[in-house]
């Protein structure tokens, strides 16, 4: 199986962010003398004479960049103002460029395709990619060899790539020599260590012609790519910048998701943005806590609390309990008044443990000895094996829970434990034999008890088939370091001071089998390592990771769920995210962590972590938050906010009680988000979603909360009931559930015509303007101040317009760049310009950046009219299938995210925001409502901007209604100004859609409330 590779956009975007900065290059290749070294030629003189001969030969190197330092400094600055990023003021470690992404983002593949956009657009072709280990090495390599395929697809060539080797020289003079991309994979070691195989590449070598390596090297300008430079320039800083400084690079690009230092920052793709738009998994976490003392005997486990409408709530608890053959421990499901001295068969330790309540809102379970215990909590003696088989069995049944519903969607489950010790999983005999460690028999013990209680509860479903193909001891496997003599398995080694492994060949093994995992044709599902072994690899289909191990402080929460926070992939390679089509990428991708210790401890140390990484985020929402912000809506209108629209904004936010006396967000400003209700200037009318996604880069604490208890999940799996089965429900689905495409038929001259008049009439472009400002240097107090360039205070401000037409050298692309904002063909285009006005385009001269930008704005409000009245949908044989019901992924907690109702087709309803709780509500109470049912994301209609999923499917009773089945689209604002253009074109859409479906009594509308709703059925 291979992993397929997709045009990504936050990719596209971090990409565009490093390849803009040189605008205005120009593409020629460069070459240059290489020196071949002192190779003997023998020429025979004579007798006894011998001359020796040269050969010159040349290389190619990377082009100088012929643009000044303010011109790269300006396009740094125009790209920060783009990414809504600090601005720098000068260039810092020229040229030092940053892009910072998040752990699981693609980060690797993100920086080879901008090798290829660079030597496509300005024929740079030498590449050095520096990493910290041996471990980011093997996974740099792996992604460039699943890689080359796809990008040679996309680019028509291959890279050539090698890693470093001071015993394999010939690869640095090919490097030299050959005209395509060239990449040098080389740690950090190999050249600031103090090894002498690290000093080889500064020595003249005779098996390299008598030249050091370096010089060679550096005679391409390379451009240097550190990746994690905060590990690469870490302990030994001094001596790695003074070694980078030797290869004398074009410039450095950084990429990191922890940067310590934020050289020209140019793209940030943070942990926040990263869970916010889904590309990353969601982290569960099920936390273990030991509650009392080791004098406390009384053992008992509270697993979790089962709640049904059906019956209290139950809980699943183990115990002690006396048997023919001694004590055991036993798990059961309890209810209130259960008493467990009866159930241990009277055991002196369990008198007063009678239960005296089950709280499900809490999940927690009291006795009437006044000990309440909390899901995941232990009380008494617990030894640290007994301890480890607890976290075995909670990582087997979440990897059940997953693995039953996501084996029907063909994706592959895999479960990791990282441990401390081989010895624990794998030992051997005298005679060289494997054997179990004492972990890897806990595992198989676990499974098969609860493998048996999988294969009850399905009798004729393929999983059950798949499950039975397969034996307990080839379903788990070790991955480790390999002795070289015995090939027995062995611990990492770790240095001093170090808490990684740099064993090759344990890496090796995993990535080699990283494609092999995915497939359900190897039996592996659960995979035991070392704990050292835990950067620079991980695996997409990892969802459950299980420390096996005490809690080490060294060791960062980031690190140990890095391995598995890459969203996971299909049995065809297809990476499962947005773009795929009737599905929540969180329902499907979420990564549960069995965590050695609390569920509290563990997300609090992970939270502070990742605040940490967020200190460049901005945290008051004022003037300067708001000023020269530029907002972009769906139609590609842009909307720069100036200082009197600032001004506005902060006032609006005062005045609505969105922020306090610091500027920091409220409550009530996340209420009003939530319900759609966000009061703002109508200057901002078309652009308000982008105003809130703007502020959503404003670091809130305790809102940013990126982990959930698992054990708060009391509702883990939604059944449809007998709702799903009654006559009404099957004749509203047999009348919703067909399928439809789509046609866009529209004349293109009439889009001309349109495009033309609205250009017309309505294009403006303003005068160039620029500020004059007067300042003085005041006292100098600090270093600190002159280094923040604190000590000049401007006097006074001037604006001055631009009298005349601005003439500039650089040659404009007019077609070009309107063809990139409207997506329309260049013949389109030209017809657009021909057809306008001279007075209308003689406005381009003025002010060229904004006639671009104003007329693809108008462009694409004629474009997005056009496509909307000329869709017509067909209705098409296939329908949807009811499984779309039945094999859901939803969970929730009660009195949250899920309410208990009956008129619905489930037990409980799981819903997104505050307005679906209370409509939900109100459809339950409703004595006109006969049955309704959340439409899942599996039922969704095919629109050109995006797939669009309704809220709700109605069936009403008969009587005074106008319309019996009803699809709802529930909305907190009415006005279709208020509503995203995306939005409304989705809507429109689906009214098409329906409308198609022939059927007098079907009715399709977006409501705000049930009022609403009811006005409308009644006619």
């Amino acid at each position: 199986m291979k992993i397929k590779f997709k045009h990504q956009q936050f990719q596209l975007d971090a990409v565009n962010s490093i390849v803009d900065i040189f605008q205005g290059q120009p593409n020629v290749s460069s070459r240059f003398t290489l020196d071949k070294g002192r190779r003997q030629k023998s020429v025979e003189i004579g007798d006894f004479f011998q001359a020796t001969i040269s050969e010159p030969d040349y290389g190619f190197k990377n082009n100088p960049i012929k643009l000044i330092d303010n011109e790269v400094l300006n396009n740094i600055q125009a790209i920060q103002r783009q990414n809504g990023l600090k601005l720098s003021e000068r260039l810092k470690g020229k040229y030092n460029l940053t892009v910072e992404m998040e752990t699981g983002t693609g980060k690797t593949y993100t920086y080879i395709r901008t090798m290829f956009e660079l030597y496509k657009k300005y024929g740079w072709s030498k590449f050095i990619v520096v990493v910290p280990s041996i471990a980011i090495r093997e996974s740099v390599l792996k992604t460039f060899q699943i890689t080359e395929d796809h990008f040679m697809s996309e680019f028509g060539s291959k890279a050539r790539y090698f890693v470093y080797n001071s015993k394999q020289l010939h690869h640095i003079e090919k490097f030299a020599t050959d005209a395509g991309i060239n990449v040098m994979i080389i740690n950090s070691q190999a050249f600031a260590a103090r090894g002498q195989d690290a000093r080889r590449i500064y020595m003249e070598l005779d098996d390299f012609n008598s030249r050091r390596p370096i010089d060679v090297i550096a005679s391409t300008n390379p451009i240097l790519i550190i990746d994690e430079p905060q590990s690469v320039e870490g302990a030994k800083g001094k001596a790695t910048r003074e070694g980078l400084k030797q290869f004398n690079p074009l410039f450095t690009l950084r990429y990191s998701a922890t940067h310590r230092e934020n050289y020209n920052k140019v793209y940030r793709l943070d942990a926040l943005d990263a869970y916010n738009m889904k590309l990353v998994k969601k982290i569960s976490v099920k936390g273990i806590s030991v509650k009392g003392t080791s004098g406390t005997n009384s053992y008992v486990y509270l697993e979790g609390i089962d709640v049904s409408d059906k019956h209290a709530p139950v809980a699943r608890l183990e115990y002690e309990k006396r048997t023919k053959t001694g004590l055991t421990k036993v798990s059961k499901k309890i209810v209130t008044g259960d008493d467990l001295y009866q159930l241990s068969d009277h055991l002196e330790q369990y008198k007063g443990y009678k239960v005296s309540e089950i709280n499900g809102q809490n999940n927690s379970i009291s006795f009437i000895n006044g000990v309440t215990l909390y899901a995941g909590d232990i009380q008494g003696d617990v030894s640290e094996l007994h301890f480890r088989r607890i976290q075995i069995r909670e990582t087997l049944k979440s990897h059940f829970e997953k693995e039953r519903v996501l084996f029907h969607k063909g994706i592959k489950v895999l479960s990791l434990f990282f441990i401390d010790e081989v010895a624990k999983y794998r030992q051997y005999d005298k005679d060289g034999n494997e054997k179990n460690g004492e972990y890897a028999n806990i595992f198989e013990e676990e499974y098969n008890e609860l493998i048996n209680e999988q294969l009850s509860l399905f009798t004729d479903d393929p999983y059950v088939q798949y499950l039975n193909s397969i034996r307990v001891q080839s379903t788990h496997k070790g991955y480790f370091s390999i002795d070289k003599k015995s090939r027995r398995f062995i611990d990492s080694k770790v240095s001093v001071r170090e808490t990684d492994s740099d064993d090759v060949d344990a890496y090796d093994l995993i990535m080699r089998d990283k494609e092999r995992l995915l497939s359900f044709e190897e039996p592996t599902r659960f995979i035991f390592s070392h704990s050292a072994l835990k950067e620079g690899w991980d695996n997409p289909n990892v969802f459950q990771i299980c420390m096996l191990k005490h809690s080490d402080s060294t060791i960062k929460k980031r690190q140990e769920v890095g391995r598995g926070l890459r969203l996971c992939v299909n049995m065809y390679g297809e990476r499962i995210d947005s773009s795929m089509p009737g599905i929540d990428v969180h329902e499907i991708n979420s990564l549960t962590v069995v965590a050695s210790e609390s569920y509290e401890q563990f997300a609090k140390q992970l939270q502070s972590e990742i605040a940490a990484t967020l200190s460049d985020r901005p945290r008051r929402v004022n003037v300067d938050f708001f000023r020269d912000k530029v907002l972009t809506n769906a139609r590609g209108e842009q909307l720069k906010i100036d200082e009197k629209l600032a001004n506005k904004l902060q006032f609006a936010f005062i005045k609505n009680g969105y922020v306090d006396d610091e500027f920091h967000l409220t409550d009530d400003y996340f209420a009003a988000v939530d319900g759609q209700t966000v009061k703002l200037p109508d200057e901002l009318r078309g652009h308000q979603e982008q105003l809130i996604e703007l502020v959503k880069s404003i670091y809130v604490e305790g809102k940013a909360d990126m982990t959930d208890n698992d054990r708060n999940r009391n509702i883990v799996s939604v059944k449809v009931n007998n709702n799903f089965y009654k006559q009404e429900f099957k004749e509203l689905w047999n009348r919703i559930n067909k399928k439809s495409v789509y046609t866009v038929q529209f004349d293109s001259q009439e889009l001309v015509r349109k495009c033309v008049l609205a250009l017309d009439t309505n294009l403006q472009v303003p005068d160039i303007r620029y500020a004059i400002k007067h300042g003085e240097m005041k006292e100098i107090e600090s270093r600190e101040q002159l280094k923040q360039g604190e000590a000049f205070v401007t006097r006074e401000t001037q604006t001055e317009y631009v009298q005349g037409l601005a003439t500039s050298k650089i040659k404009y692309d007019l077609i070009g760049k309107i063809m990139d904002e409207t997506r329309l063909t260049r013949k389109t285009i030209v017809a657009i310009l021909k057809g306008i006005k001279p007075s209308t385009f003689l406005l381009f001269r003025k002010n060229p950046e904004e006639f671009v930008i104003r007329a693809s704005k108008l462009i694409n409000e004629q474009k997005a009219t056009t496509i909307i009245e000329s869709i017509t949908y067909d209705v098409i044989s296939d329908t949807f299938h009811t499984d779309v019901f039945t094999k859901n992924t939803l969970k929730g907690k009660l009195g949250q995210n899920a309410i208990s109702v009956e008129k619905h087709i489930f037990d409980y309803v799981v819903t997104d925001s505050k307005i679906e709780r209370e409509f939900a509500k109100e459809l339950d109470t409703s004595q006109e409502v006969k049955i309704y049912a959340k439409l899942p994301r599996g039922f969704y209609i095919p629109t050109p901007v995006g797939d669009y999923n309704p809220d709700w499917a109605i069936v009403f009773k008969e009587g005074d209604i106008k319309y019996i089945y009803f699809i709802a689209e529930t909305k907190g604002s009415m006005d279709s100004m208020e509503l995203r253009e995306v939005e409304k074109a989705k809507i429109e859409c689906a009214r098409r859609h329906f409308a198609k479906l022939n059927s007098d009594q079907l009715k399709y509308d977006v409501v705000n409330n049930y009022e609403k709703l009811l006005e409308i059925v009644k006619g």
